[in-house]
């Protein structure tokens, strides 16, 4: 069953102030309401990527960290990447 992106952007919407609310009161560094408003925020990200792509072929371009903070890792040319900069 599809989701209907402008549903799953609401969704993401009310995620991402959730997650400003709970930071903005945040007690402690670790604080648990922190962490559950991070992941509701990653969760809903990926249902809206997800029916971005299913209703239109097309995706953010932005993606979500894994737990160890280690994002997939592009093959990249240090070179060109010099070149761009020069």
């Amino acid at each position: 069953m599809s989701i209907d992106p402008r549903v799953a952007l609401e969704a993401l919407t009310a995620a991402l102030e959730e997650h400003l609310a709970a930071a903005s009161a945040r007690r402690a560094p670790g604080d648990p309401a922190v962490e559950a408003a991070f992941f509701a925020v990653a969760d809903a990200f990926e249902v809206y990527d997800d029916s971005l792509y299913e209703a239109y072929g097309e995706v953010t371009g932005l993606g979500v960290l894994d737990d160890d903070g280690d994002d997939e890792e592009e093959d990249v040319d240090d070179e060109e990447d010099l070149e761009i900069l020069q």
